[in-house]
């Protein structure tokens, strides 16, 4: 991000999702943003995360660690969309319209572009480590906050 002001809602990355469930690496940057986020305009979590925590749930061969989504993936995902400030953000028709024409070079999975173009359509910010992702904001399409 460019400026130093706390946005007031800001849409979580797949993978900021489990770290701040999880309690996984998230940066105090970033977690300090969260909290202000979800006090204010809230934060949001695409339903393309939600396909992803499933898929990942699952074990898979050559992946080194599945994630553990306990009791299952479903109750896992619904407990954190029933934290305090989380907000559903759903993949309109716009959304996903969208996410097949994003400017400029990029080469993602399609549930990332679904979360770009989610945060491009309601203007916030992406908390995220995803390397792609932080190098399309790099690029000045999407603005980021490094996890």
């Amino acid at each position: 991000m460019s400026d130093d002001a706390a946005p007031a809602s800001l849409l979580l990355d797949t993978c900021a999702v489990i770290w701040l469930v999880n309690a996984g690496s998230l940066s105090a940057r970033a977690t300090d943003l969260i909290g202000h986020a979800a006090g204010t305009g809230g934060v949001f979590v695409s339903t393309a995360s939600a396909w992803e925590i499933d898929l990942l749930s699952r074990p898979r061969s050559g992946r080194r660690q599945t994630p553990q989504f306990l009791p299952d993936a479903k109750a896992w995902f619904a407990r954190l969309m029933a934290l305090p400030g989380i907000r559903e953000a759903p993949i309109t028709a716009a959304i996903a319209i969208d996410s097949s024409h994003l400017p400029g070079d990029l080469d993602a999975d399609p549930m990332d572009r679904l979360i770009i173009a989610t945060a491009r359509h309601l203007g916030m910010p992406i908390v995220t480590g995803d390397r792609k992702i932080l190098a399309y904001a790099e690029a000045g399409f999407v603005r980021v906050i490094p996890c």
